[in-house]
């Protein structure tokens, strides 16, 4: 019994070794770029106002609601925090994605986007005043909930590219190569 055990786990370590460390990041990168990137990049477009830092009114009132709401949905009287922050944010939905897909600096944008994940489901909840059926609770078969169950997976699948890397298509995979190829 102990050698049928044995025989398994060495077969499934060379998958392992010869299948998954390749095609998990990959498809990893794949099922983002399928499911998320375009949901962020559209997210950012609607955030772009009449030029490069000067964001829409819907940015502020997407990323601080209450504090738009208290002055009036006027961005004018808000701080320069307040620009800064949207700013970032705005370019972080166009960037973070975009190296993800392309796979370069893929664990950092990864990594940047679990971030942007969590603080994303803060303000949804706090600021946006999403209620127990949009948050959800994990283990109530209800799968669908937009907090704990959809956005667990996201950051898994983040969670993935971050601990496994890009895999072997990417620009991250190619500029190791060309980096040892420069090296040698």
């Amino acid at each position: 019994m102990l050698s049928i055990f044995n025989r398994v786990e060495r077969t499934f370590a060379d998958i392992d070794r010869v299948v998954f460390t390749a095609l998990l990041p990959t498809f990893a990168r794949f099922i983002f770029a399928a499911t998320l990137a375009v949901y962020y990049w559209k997210s950012a477009m609607t955030k772009i106002g009449d030029g490069l830092f000067s964001p829409s009114v819907g940015a502020y009132a997407q990323i601080f609601p209450k504090s738009m709401e208290a002055v009036g949905y006027n961005p004018a009287e808000l701080t320069i925090f307040h620009t800064l922050i949207v700013i970032s944010a705005t370019y972080g939905e166009f960037i973070l994605p975009f190296l993800v897909v392309i796979g370069l600096l893929s664990r950092l944008a990864a990594l940047g986007m679990i971030g942007f994940v969590v603080v994303q489901s803060i303000v949804d909840v706090y600021g946006h005043g999403l209620r127990d059926k949009d948050i959800g609770s994990w283990f109530d078969a209800l799968p669908g909930s937009l907090i704990l169950d959809q956005r667990a997976f996201w950051i898994f699948l983040l969670l993935l590219i971050v601990a496994k890397g890009a895999g072997p298509i990417s620009l991250d995979r190619f500029l190791v190569r060309k980096s040892a190829l420069g090296a040698a």
